[in-house]
């Protein structure tokens, strides 16, 4: 099956409903003691907690879409990564993350180094940095290509080839929130997990909050057994069943966002108050060609540079009437805000990341590309 059909399909194969039933029990019924042995091989279900029918049903849709050999879900996609990370390290080992990351992910990172775990915050768009940096304790690498806010690429499969190389044990996520597997699907470069904020892209419309980890049937078994049981970041059925609702119109939503932010994109090259504009799909983006190479399209996703300061970027994001003033990303409508003053607030010396006062970055949605720009235009007229 292609892309789209398993997206409808997968999981839904021998149903007479046509829409998935929703399971929101806690429990699930028992008729013999016997059947827990069912429920350790995981052919019956006991406790929402641990599994649940709908919940199982996404799982399978989105392994099946990053190819995969199993799904686990979560509560958000910061619990997804937070149980990742529980499930690989422990005191005394190595992480390298990414340096321009989510500022809740590199939150996270540095919370982990209070419990005894070392991260490295690298530039993994230069591989002879994530060699430098690998340790002998080093267990983990966490990529997010692009980067949230700057939209700079990682070499995957050359970071694999790198790191691998060295230490075949260290184990390679990425952060695939941005591209989903529609665009780009890491573990066919090597990668040996996926993560998402399930709260975006896959749901797409911004009413269901949600995590995924995609990876080995092992680690996903230890996952669900060792953190997903005792810590209990479980993600709601109701959203579990939106999040596959959403899934069946990713395909086409995808490339409605993409051809959006494209067009958005070319008008904010060509305007005379932007100074720069950060956006895999332009000819002008300096690792245009590695996106052409490592994904199958440049998703919705961009941010610009404008002159002014503080203030001009103020006049654009109050001033804009259809684009709403707000985070998060990945909804049907475009979603605008200030990486400096909001999702990377806390992030340590911004600026010399180019997370700037002047950036603003934008989640390309899918009312007509016109309205939008037409938007952008008048909003930038105020600076």
């Amino acid at each position: 099956m292609r892309f789209s059909t398993k997206a409808i399909h997968v999981g839904e194969e021998r149903r007479e409903d046509l829409a998935p039933p929703l399971h929101q029990s806690t429990v699930f019924v028992f008729e013999r003691l016997a059947d827990m042995e069912l429920v350790a091989r995981g052919e019956k279900y006991v406790y929402t907690r641990f599994s649940n029918p709908t919940l199982s049903l996404l799982e399978k849709k989105i392994a099946a879409l990053e190819g995969g050999e199993a799904g686990i879900a979560f509560a958000s996609g910061m619990a997804a990564i937070s149980a990742l990370t529980l499930s690989v390290v422990k005191s005394g080992d190595h992480i390298i993350s990414t340096d321009i990351i989510y500022g809740s992910t590199h939150e996270l990172f540095e919370f982990l180094q209070g419990l005894g775990i070392e991260v490295s915050f690298v530039d993994t768009s230069d591989t002879e940095s994530v060699e430098a940096a690998l340790r002998a304790n080093t267990k983990l690498v966490f990529l997010e290509t692009p980067t949230n806010p700057t939209m700079k690429l990682s070499d995957i499969k050359a970071v694999v080839d790198v790191v691998k190389d060295k230490n075949e044990n260290v184990l390679i996520a990425v952060d695939n929130t941005f591209m989903t597997p529609y665009f780009q699907r890491p573990l066919e470069l090597g990668a040996d997990v996926v993560v998402h904020s399930a709260t975006k892209y896959l749901c797409g419309h911004g009413d269901a909050m949600g995590g995924i980890v995609v990876g080995s049937a092992e680690l996903i078994s230890g996952m669900r057994r060792n953190v997903l049981k005792d810590f209990g970041g479980v993600m709601c059925p109701f959203n579990a069943w939106l999040i596959i609702r959403g899934l069946k119109t990713l395909a086409v939503r995808m490339e409605r966002h993409e051809k959006n932010a494209m067009a958005v994109a070319r008008f904010l090259e060509e305007h005379p108050r932007v100074k720069r504009v950060y956006y895999p799909g332009l000819e002008s983006f300096p690792q245009f060609e590695l996106a052409k190479r490592q994904m199958h399209g440049f998703g919705g996703m961009l941010s610009f540079e404008i002159g002014g300061g503080m203030e001009a970027a103020r006049r654009i994001l109050e001033g804009v009437r259809i684009c709403k003033f707000a985070v998060s990303l990945g909804t049907t409508e475009t979603l605008i805000e200030h990486p400096y003053t909001m999702t990377h607030r806390s992030f340590p010396n911004k600026e010399a990341f180019g997370i700037t006062e002047c950036l603003i970055r934008l989640s390309v949605g899918l009312e007509d590309a016109e309205d939008i720009i037409e938007d952008l235009k008048q909003a930038l007229e105020q600076v």
